[in-house]
């Protein structure tokens, strides 16, 4: 190699070095300190760290590149997600095998029917709501990767066993698989329903709540507006990590409109009374399918009961740590609903629920609540 050729290959790398350490300083430019962040510490120095290290450009173009590879030569994204046909995407939660899964089953069950022996003490009525999974509402849409064995019956197989505790809960997956027939029950790119599906779920449940535990509450009259459609990129795209440079590859956002509920005008209803003597009507306990406003589910019960909602759920956590939280809330102890809705998604039953943040000799006292009284009353017929 000539001194001249080597010398083009050196300053050629330290462009090349200058250029991406140019690219990077961009990054700082949505960079933002806090308050907390200071030199003493070391918050700012690892916040800049961090923040750099995700902004990096070679790891990006790198990240991009091998997940465009992954996505159209072998038809998979990143762990999290289930490609379908037709450009839907699956959790792969609803799929995925669990290992322990029958004992998982049981601990969760018994932890359900412990929260409604809890409830029951104090005179509350709870009612299932079991979402069932994306991909039994809309199996036509699934690829190659079926659902394992585990989740084959899983949603009879919970309603089975809610039935035989005695817990109520409406069938949801006939009046869904109903309403696809009419319009978009589930987000193709998400992991949850559309306002349409979560407004199907709240008629089903008003209906049979109205039927069998009629509320004490005066009616409040609600309405709903719907706002402009506009695309929404749903959040099983995020395990398809091919923006900013392959975006093109994504698929086609999904449409949503956004709905919103509000008491009728006219201010009918139960009106300043409703929070009086009584207890609250309506206590909402569940996930991100009722506590993320896009899919305006506590709007749509709160129309279909006539009746105000509270609203317990949490984003990101699961069913069973906001029910939890709820049993221990104020709320719970000093006015307790007439009625609580758990949203309950079935894919959650063998799955291990993380509970590290409560007292685990309350919980295991949860879990044995339908022993011991079972107990109790052998006790007493002696």
């Amino acid at each position: 190699m000539t001194r001249t050729l080597r010398l083009l290959y050196v300053l050629t790398f330290f462009g090349i070095l200058v250029a991406l350490g140019l690219w990077s300083l961009f990054s700082f430019g949505s960079f933002s300190k806090t308050e907390q962040m200071t030199v003493l510490n070391g918050k700012f120095t690892h916040a800049v760290e961090g923040h750099y290290d995700d902004e990096f450009p070679i790891k990006r173009l790198g990240t991009n590149l091998w997940a465009a590879v992954d996505y159209k030569l072998f038809q998979e994204g990143r762990p999290g997600v289930v490609l379908g046909r037709d450009q839907w995407l699956y959790t792969d939660e609803e799929f995925n095998p669990v290992a322990h899964g029958d004992q998982l089953e049981a601990d969760n069950f018994a932890l359900m029917r412990g929260v409604a022996e809890r409830l029951k003490a104090q005179n509350i009525k709870l009612v299932m709501a079991v979402v069932p999974a994306k991909a039994r509402v809309y199996p036509e849409h699934i690829g190659s990767e079926q659902p394992a064995a585990l989740h084959a019956d899983l949603y009879q197989q919970l309603h089975a066993q809610l039935a035989q505790a005695g817990i109520a809960a409406p069938d949801l997956l006939a009046p869904l698989e109903q309403g696809k027939q009419q319009g978009q029950v589930f987000l193709r790119t998400d992991t949850h329903w559309t306002p349409m599906g979560a407004d199907l779920v709240a008629k089903q449940l008003g209906g049979f709540i109205q039927a069998n535990t009629p509320l004490d509450a005066s009616p409040v009259q609600y309405v709903t507006e719907a706002g402009p459609v506009q695309p929404y990129k749903g959040d099983l795209t995020n395990f398809l990590p091919l923006d900013p440079l392959f975006s093109n590859l994504l698929p086609k956002p999904d449409d949503l409109s956004q709905h919103t509920t509000k008491p009728a005008a006219d201010g009918s209803g139960g009106g300043d009374d409703l929070f009086g003597a009584s207890a609250v009507p309506v206590a909402l306990v569940g996930t991100s399918y009722s506590a993320n406003p896009h899919w305006n589910f506590l709007g749509a019960l709160q129309q279909s009961l006539h009746s105000d909602v509270v609203n317990y759920a949490e984003d990101g956590h699961g069913p069973f740590p906001p029910m939890l939280k709820f049993l221990q809330s104020d709320g719970f102890k000093n006015n307790p609903p007439q009625v609580v809705i758990w949203e309950f998604p079935e894919r959650y039953l063998p799955m291990k629920a993380d509970l590290s943040g409560f007292d685990a000799n309350w919980v295991a006292e949860l879990k044995n609540t339908q022993d011991n009284n079972q107990n109790l009353a052998v006790g007493q017929n002696d």
